[in-house]
């Protein structure tokens, strides 16, 4: 695969990669929809999810929406790893489950921006995550 070259990846293909992230499965991450520089990951809160003040911790959060933002970058087949990324938090999250949308903001042959809007269960903004991702020439498909 030339380092410009995408190719057309089914979704189930990319369910079934995310599938092998161990942490993602832990935290309790499931991967919605993903294809064309775009992702949805959604989380359940549970009490375990909460930090010291009760409140959504930021790491579950930023996990989120790395997830995602892992998924949009790689929805192409190449491997993409991230470079860079930082999380904006807006607000405290409400109800019981967070939606993170990933969508590509600008793609080169090696280097990628994603943006991530994390919202909650009241449908709120509750952080904006920025990720640059570097794109290898390998696929991680078999």
């Amino acid at each position: 695969m030339s380092n410009t070259e995408v190719t057309k990846v089914t979704a189930e293909e990319i369910r079934s990669f995310f599938r092998k992230d161990v942490f993602a499965a832990f935290v309790g991450i499931e991967l919605v929809e993903a294809g064309n520089g775009r992702a949805t990951a959604r989380l359940p809160l549970h009490d375990h999810h909460r930090n010291g003040l009760g409140i959504v911790h930021g790491g579950a959060v930023f996990t989120l929406a790395d997830l995602a933002f892992a998924a949009a970058c790689n929805s192409y087949g190449r491997i993409a790893v991230a470079i860079h990324c930082s999380i904006s938090f807006i607000k405290a999250a409400q109800g019981n489950f967070l939606l993170a949308e990933a969508r590509e903001v600008s793609a080169g042959p090696k280097i990628a921006a994603y943006s991530v809007r994390v919202t909650d269960g009241a449908g709120e903004i509750v952080s904006v995550f920025e990720g640059m991702a570097y794109r290898k020439k390998e696929s991680w498909r078999p």
